[in-house]
């Protein structure tokens, strides 16, 4: 199969060379972490000159490289590898896994010439980990699963077909590998309970996994949703005729969060400036891993174009909230009242912002008044988009709204300035 370069990833790791700090890679397992430090990140240092002894690769998940897990032999085999004042490049594959690993990373960074980058992924290392324990001395660098550009640049079939097995198995590199449907769904499936709920129930010790279980299945059916812990803990009462805790809930899904299975959106009030704690939209960040979780039996497109909408703008790094427009309006009865109009995604980075719609379909004028209404309560000058699963040509309204198809919001990298 053809290599998938991650462009992305790499520009970031080049421009954070050499700054002093650690670079910690992070992400879900089976993402291409290792993939990106050990073959393209080293082959871009060797096409650069840098001689392959002074790289210095360690796979701690290898048994090989078991008896380097402790710390003393670790830093001992680093400190005999280096022999000149050339600079050495440090890379650790699965930095979890070695015994008082902060201390012995902080102690390579006391070293002139050593420059240090290393990969953790499951839910024994976390991102809060990085700002917790390194102190100002780490930066993050998170992974995602592909990107559907990244995807299709190996895939083999048309872009309609390529969407459609994107949305249904996801992006994580292992499943390109994989020829049938069959193969597909039993990694996915092996790989969320085997892997990633082992990961959880080892690092919070939980004994008794059924709510656990039952919370992921409706978090996987519910993406895209506002929801809350209460009402979770809620619908556990009404229809699983389960007690779970409100407490209990809140920790599971932060659980979920820590070990990059999900992440939460925040509802934002776009004309008051500031933030709704009351409900809350919850992300996959891998299709594929929710669907396998609901044995592919929900394949609803409208929700999972707005998943896969959230992914792409997460892996361009832009930080989102989910958008509240109030406004006044007049009922029926020409009474005023209020109301709130919702906006998917409101984007931000730096001093940029869009406002982003997910429509699968806009069929009808109604569709296409409603889609468009809670952007034009909008007041302010930023760009605001209307992404469609249809395949018809980029249009712009008279009030500055831009309407774009799914295939090239995903594969043109400036499709937001279109």
């Amino acid at each position: 199969m053809k290599r998938i370069e991650r462009e992305k990833y790499l520009n970031d790791l080049i421009s954070l060379m050499g700054n002093g700090m650690i670079k910690v890679i992070t992400g879900m397992r089976r993402c291409g972490k290792s993939y990106l430090l050990f073959e393209i990140f080293s082959s871009y240092l060797e096409s650069n000159g840098v001689a392959s002894d002074h790289i210095i690769k360690i796979d701690l998940e290898d048994y090989k490289n078991k008896s380097l897990r402790n710390p003393d032999n670790i830093y001992n085999y680093v400190e005999s590898s280096i022999t000149d004042d050339d600079t050495y490049y440090i890379l650790l594959d699965e930095v979890q896994m070695l015994d008082d690993f902060v201390d012995v990373l902080n102690g390579f960074l006391k070293k002139q010439n050593v420059d240090v980058y290393v990969t953790g992924s499951n839910a024994r290392f976390l991102s809060k980990d990085v700002i917790t324990e390194f102190r100002g001395r780490g930066f993050e660098v998170r992974v995602y699963p592909l990107s559907f550009s990244e995807y299709m640049s190996v895939y083999q079939g048309s872009l309609q077909s390529g969407i459609n097995e994107y949305m249904l198995y996801g992006g994580l590199p292992q499943i390109l590998s994989y020829n049938t449907e069959e193969h597909k769904a039993l990694f996915l499936k092996s790989l969320f309970a085997e892997t990633y709920i082992k990961d959880i129930k080892e690092r919070y010790n939980i004994k008794k996994d059924d709510d656990l279980e039952e919370l992921i299945n409706i978090v996987a059916s519910g993406i895209g949703t506002l929801t809350n812990p209460n009402k979770l803990s809620n619908t556990f009462k009404s229809e699983k005729r389960s007690s779970i805790s409100y407490d209990t809930v809140k920790d599971y899904i932060e659980y979920l969060c820590d070990s990059f299975i999900v992440e939460k959106t925040e509802r934002y009030d776009v004309k008051g400036k500031n933030y709704i704690n009351s409900l809350h939209k919850y992300y996959f960040m891998d299709l594929g891993l929710r669907n396998a979780r609901l044995n592919f039996r929900q394949f609803e497109k409208t929700h999972l174009l707005e998943n896969l909408i959230y992914n792409e703008l997460r892996m361009r790094g832009y930080n989102i909230d989910v958008g509240v427009v109030p406004s006044v309006i007049r009922n029926k009865d020409g009474n005023q009242q209020r109301a709130n109009y919702e906006i998917d995604f409101v984007c931000n980075a730096g001093s940029r912002r869009y406002y982003i719609q997910s429509a699968y379909r806009m069929e009808s004028d109604d569709k296409i008044k409603q889609e468009k209404t809670s952007l034009l309560k909008v007041d302010d000058s930023f760009k605001k988009i209307i992404v469609v699963g249809d395949e018809m040509p980029i249009t712009r309204d008279d009030n500055g709204i831009t309407i774009i198809n799914i295939y090239d919001f995903l594969l043109k990298s400036n499709s937001l300035e279109l």
